[in-house]
């Protein structure tokens, strides 16, 4: 199955409104879907979105998916394999950017002062 991708042109994105939980993410971690659609069940689709940590908010796990994922860090701080209770790991900060391949294990992920990504998913089907 592909998955057209949709045109927009340049438009204002409203950062107060449209976020929401993602499945399986504690409190404090928001996305804002800028574009497309991601059909895991199915394995097909591209997603565009935004994704935010308040201050202090981290995972416990680490993740893996079966889709490309990219990952700008547009603002804030991000530390990467913290552990299971938010301590050590990795900073990065703004400018930093990561391209992932299907089956890449990654994380748990911690944010002092909070972040916002701009991440791009993508199922190797439709590209």
């Amino acid at each position: 199955m592909r998955i057209e991708k949709e045109h927009k042109e340049f438009y204002t994105i409203d950062l107060n409104q449209g976020w929401e939980t993602p499945p399986g993410y504690p409190d404090g971690i928001k996305q804002q879907i800028l574009s497309g659609f991601l059909d895991e069940k199915n394995k097909c689709g591209y997603r565009t979105r935004h994704l935010r940590f308040e201050p202090g908010v981290y995972t416990t796990a680490p993740f893996v998916h079966d889709y490309w994922e990219e990952v700008y860090l547009v603002s804030g701080d991000l530390i990467v394999g913290n552990d299971k209770n938010g301590n050590g790991g990795i900073k990065f900060g703004p400018g930093t950017y990561a391209c992932r391949p299907p089956g890449t294990v990654h994380g748990p992920f911690k944010s002092e002062t909070g972040c916002l990504l701009l991440e791009m998913h993508i199922y190797d089907s439709t590209v």
